[in-house]
């Protein structure tokens, strides 16, 4: 009887599973959609993908079990094309795979793939507030209101480029204190970045021996290390079950919720002595902006979306680019060949006792080939940010249907073998062309792509700002590396990185006054150091390290 009813048990659920498929083959919402694995009932693709690994789950897939899963791989993207689905566990997701399907969807199919995807763990933690996340009206109401103010602020007496270099000169004075001494350069970086959206948000910026401020930023850290962790992944394919269960994702919320004290606070201190007639930061216009509307029942402009959009900028304006420079020392040290070409350049063009500015990147083609390797290769954002279908739309013979999540696959755009030689190889001369004449990859997408003109309401406010001032010099119109704006919607699309234009100026001028002022040194053997990201972290979190910063 016992057998009897397990094999009762088994056919049954085999009957299930068999009438799971025929339903999900004839859905008519589902079945044009782009070719991909057959998913599980309820779970999707999730057991045939390393979760721990998303992005290389997207190039890579397990065989079926009992199949050797260590050895035995095949690449999705050879089995279903470069346009392919795969579903995580309740949401159906779109990848695109390489430089071409990518530009096409998100380029030259802008307006249709112009809304922002799914992204459950942070709809979860900002529940569709601010500016990064959000769709539709508030989205098209909060990126007019953050382009218009980080514009004036570009414009202001105090120019971003004077907040970095100031931020630079403080960050030079740290690495001296510890000079010849090997440290992990993570947190100085960080807070150096951070100072510079600081002093445009908060209007101040934090001495790098602040605790209180120190400890937000490992807040900020850990959380999100634990989005791109297993658990993070395990959140965003089934939120309604992960979000009540105990795990990582609960301390995250919990470190969401005092950075929103901090924000509070500081947003609490602008109301107690903002004058209107001169706003002082972002934080002053946006109450400035509530207090014009507080009788308008439907305003975008509150609490909830000044504190996220606050975050938004925030975290834009910290962490890509401070991995990107931490990044860059660490393979710097693995190629001191390079390391050496770029100092002499730098040494030639600046000098050791002048500031480095803006104008002098279209003056070292080495130094901005070096930065865009870096970028490429360090590939610090390899699933992309999520995409959606604004409309249902026909796409490479495919139905996609209206709100249906697409993920651009940035590190096989990054690592595209059409458009970069020897991809996996960090080679700064596929950046010259034979003249050693800096040029661009259009396959160069480093951040994002997207789908909405000036989606970048921070760094393209700030790069608007400075091409406004040039222009009135009678400059050419250009952005702050002195290639053509068209180039950069060509390649990167409408909906480009939240403080992308401030992250370039940022990666150029601290990078270069560091080498300008020190040798870099480590204890590690150049042929031993691993550039690779941790494992379970998405390609996101990098490795830790140490160095010696020595005076030059």
């Amino acid at each position: 009887m016992e057998f009897g009813g397990v094999g009762t048990l088994i056919l049954a659920v085999c009957i299930a599973f068999l009438i799971f498929l025929r339903m999900w083959n004839n859905n008519s919402k589902w079945k044009d959609l782009p070719p991909g694995p057959t998913p599980l009932p309820l779970l999707g693709n999730i057991l045939q993908l390393n979760v721990k690994e998303l992005p290389r789950s997207f190039l890579k897939l397990n065989l079926p079990i009992g199949a050797n899963k260590n050895i035995q791989l095949l690449w999705l993207a050879k089995i279903h094309g470069d346009v392919f689905t795969v579903h995580l566990g309740s949401m159906t997701v779109v990848v695109l795979h390489g430089y071409d399907a990518v530009k096409e969807a998100l380029v030259d199919n802008a307006d249709v793939f112009s809304d922002r995807g799914k992204a459950p763990a942070a709809e979860l933690f900002f529940k569709g507030y601010g500016v990064i996340l959000s769709n539709g009206e508030r989205w098209k109401q909060l990126r007019r209101f953050s382009l218009t103010t980080l514009r004036n602020f570009g414009m202001g007496k105090r120019s971003v480029e004077e907040r970095i270099l100031e931020e630079s000169q403080c960050l030079r004075e740290e690495f001296r204190k510890k000079a010849g001494s090997p440290i992990d350069p993570t947190y100085l970086l960080t807070l150096a970045v951070s100072n510079v959206i600081c002093s445009i948000v908060f209007g101040e910026r934090f001495d790098y021996e602040d605790k209180k401020f120190l400890g937000l930023l490992a807040l900020l850290k850990e959380a999100f290390g634990i989005v791109n962790s297993l658990a993070g992944q395990l959140l965003n394919a089934f939120p309604n079950l992960f979000r009540h269960l105990p795990g990582p994702h609960q301390k995250a919320w919990k470190n969401i919720i005092t950075l929103k004290e901090f924000v509070m606070d500081k947003v609490k201190e602008h109301q107690e002595t903002l004058d209107q007639n001169c706003p002082r930061d972002y934080i002053d216009c946006f109450l400035i902006k509530m207090e014009e509307e507080k009788d308008n029942p439907n305003t975008e402009f509150h609490f909830e979306n000044l504190f996220v959009t606050v975050m938004n900028l925030f975290f834009a304006g910290t962490e890509t680019t401070s991995t990107t420079i931490r990044l860059g020392l660490r393979i710097l040290l693995k190629h001191p060949d390079v390391l050496a070409k770029v100092q002499e350049e730098i040494d030639e063009v600046i000098g050791p006792d002048r500031c480095p500015s803006v104008e002098d990147r279209s003056k070292m083609p080495f130094m901005d080939a070096m930065i865009h390797e870096i970028q490429r290769f360090g590939d610090i954002l390899p699933l992309g940010a999520p995409h959606a279908a604004a409309q249902t739309t026909h796409f490479r013979g495919y139905t996609i249907p209206k709100g249906t999540t697409v993920f651009p696959l940035l590190t096989s755009v990054l690592k595209d073998p059409k458009y970069f030689h020897n991809p996996h190889v960090f080679d700064p001369y596929r950046f010259l062309d034979e003249k050693n004449r800096f040029q661009k990859n259009e396959a160069f997408m480093p951040f994002s792509t997207g789908a909405r003109l000036q989606g970048n309401p921070l760094g393209r406010a700030l790069s608007d700002a400075r091409r406004s001032r040039e222009s009135r010099q009678g400059a050419q119109e250009e952005d702050v590396r002195g290639h053509s704006v068209q180039n950069e919607l060509h390649s990167g699309g409408r909906r480009i990185c939240l403080g992308e234009g401030m992250a370039r100026m940022e990666i150029f001028i601290f990078l270069t006054f560091i080498l300008q002022n020190f040798n870099l040194k480590s204890d590690e053997d150049p042929s031993t150091i691993d550039l690779s990201p941790l494992p379970n972290s998405n390609g996101i979190v990098h490795r830790s390290f140490e160095i010696c910063l020595v005076p030059r």
